[in-house]
């Protein structure tokens, strides 16, 4: 069993999500013996250098070709295996979408999908690796559950509690290395449960993936220059979504949600079908990635460029 500690929270953060990956998957094969490990040509990227040396037998590099990825991933699925297959997120989602689509939607082959280096993480290398749009094409699959960590810790967590999940699963990793810390050593994750990550009574933030952060950031600029108590929640399962979560804003005087991803079918869209059609809300911000195609940059000038600072949330809030 993987020991874990303040310094390794720290060492992971350091690492960055895909990174902390790499970590988690580490100790699966004494999770899991059937647990598999492919990857499409990005075996530094993916974090599993150490992996394919280590267990060079339950590691699978395709090469550059996704849908083969996924295909590949099926397979070994049929025959029993648990496939964790990664590459980035943009073509994980869109290049193999026909084969996510049949493999993990239609047949409900529990394939792990990891989408690597989402939303603007590699944004330096083009706009074709900016990922704004894997989590509205994933949840639009039936079936499919969709997970965007918070942190590296939440990220490690999540992988360990996906060995013993049966169902097909994009797990969307982003974020820089030197990332923030979220969340302690002794946080216990669980699929499709919500955490409170700060009370508050009059706004509701909810947030998932590296935004969760920066609304902790957010909140506290509420209530220290406006006097607003402000609540936060981590949605890092975005499919199926926590309703209980949601539920519990009801009679809150503002809802905002924060995503590095389109303000287009993703985090804030699936809040936005839920508590549209239930009395009681109170009106909903969607804070996210307009709706165009961003240029080459590095992460933290596309964040900045796109209005996900918390300076600048904190104005677009206030401003309304």
């Amino acid at each position: 069993m993987m020991n874990i500690s303040k310094a390794t929270t720290r060492l992971w953060a350091r690492l960055g999500s895909c990174g902390a990956y790499g970590q988690a998957m580490l100790e699966m094969p004494s999770i899991d013996e059937s647990m598999v490990a492919c990857t499409a040509d990005l075996c530094f990227y993916s974090g599993l250098d150490r992996f394919s040396k280590q267990f060079p037998d339950r590691f699978y590099n395709v090469g550059i070709a996704e849908q083969d990825l996924v295909g590949i991933g099926a397979g070994l699925a049929k025959e029993g295996f648990n496939p964790f297959v990664s590459t980035y997120a943009s073509f994980a989602t869109t290049r193999a979408l026909d084969q996510v689509r049949v493999n993990m939607g239609y047949m409900q082959l529990p394939i792990k999908l990891i989408g690597l280096t989402s939303g603007c993480s590699v944004g330096i290398l083009g706009a074709t690796h900016i990922s704004i749009e894997d989590i509205a094409i994933m949840r639009a699959i039936p079936n499919i559950t969709v997970i965007s960590p918070a942190d590296c810790t939440e990220t490690v967590k999540a992988v360990l509690a996906l060995a013993n999940y049966d169902k097909p699963v994009y797990l969307r990793l982003s974020g820089p290395m030197n990332c923030d810390i979220v969340y302690p050593e002794d946080y216990d994750f669980e699929i499709g449960k919500a955490v409170t990550v700060r009370e508050g009574s009059d706004y509701a933030i909810v947030a998932c993936g590296v935004m969760v952060a920066t609304a902790l950031k957010v909140a506290a600029m509420l209530e220290e220059n406006d006097g607003i108590s402000c609540k936060v929640i981590d949605m890092h399962t975005i499919k199926p979504l926590d309703t209980d979560a949601l539920d519990s804003l009801n009679g809150f005087k503002k809802i905002i949600t924060m995503e590095e991803h389109s303000v287009i079918g993703g985090l804030g869209g699936a809040v936005a079908e839920y508590i549209s059609v239930r009395e009681g809300f109170p009106k909903l911000q969607i804070i996210g990635i307009e709706d165009y195609f961003a240029h080459a940059a590095g992460f933290n000038e596309l964040i900045e460029e796109y209005g996900l600072t918390a300076d600048k949330v904190y104005k677009r809030i206030t401003d309304k």
